[in-house]
């Protein structure tokens, strides 16, 4: 089971809004938030980014907060916490596992990709080239 605490959600602000939103839109039956919460959720965030109407086709439901600023996406971070809250919610939790990609990766990207998938922070591989952090024979 997976938890967002929606007070302390250990993210910075943009990956919480973006988590929400994606929670909010997502068919996920175990969400322990209703859909109809989750509906005015992310209906109310939209209202702060647009002038129209969110669209009614769940593939169209996605929030590009790419020209918001700092104002804007603290106002999403109260609304979405002020709308949780006033319908009892002070977590998220669901139980659905990672879903596979729906696009594939850019050939620029898969190097980056390719080493994220063996980055451990405790034991970092080594990097190519000598090593700035000192210890360096001269």
């Amino acid at each position: 089971m997976q938890t967002l605490d929606v007070e302390n959600p250990g993210l910075p602000d943009l990956q919480f809004v973006l988590m929400v939103a994606a929670l909010c839109t997502a068919d996920i039956p175990s969400m322990n938030v209703p859909e109809n919460v989750r509906r005015t959720v992310f209906d109310r965030c939209w209202a702060l980014l647009h002038d129209v109407p969110p669209p009614a086709e769940q593939s169209q439901r996605v929030l590009d907060l790419r020209a918001g600023d700092e104002v804007t996406l603290d106002a999403l971070v109260e609304v979405i916490r002020d709308t949780l809250h006033a319908h009892g919610y002070s977590r998220m939790t669901w139980d659905h596992g990672p879903s596979e990609p729906t696009q594939s990766t850019s050939p620029d990207a898969q190097p980056l990709i390719d080493r994220l998938q063996y980055w451990d922070p405790v034991d970092p591989p080594p990097v190519d080239g000598p090593s700035e952090a000192g210890g360096a024979d001269t």
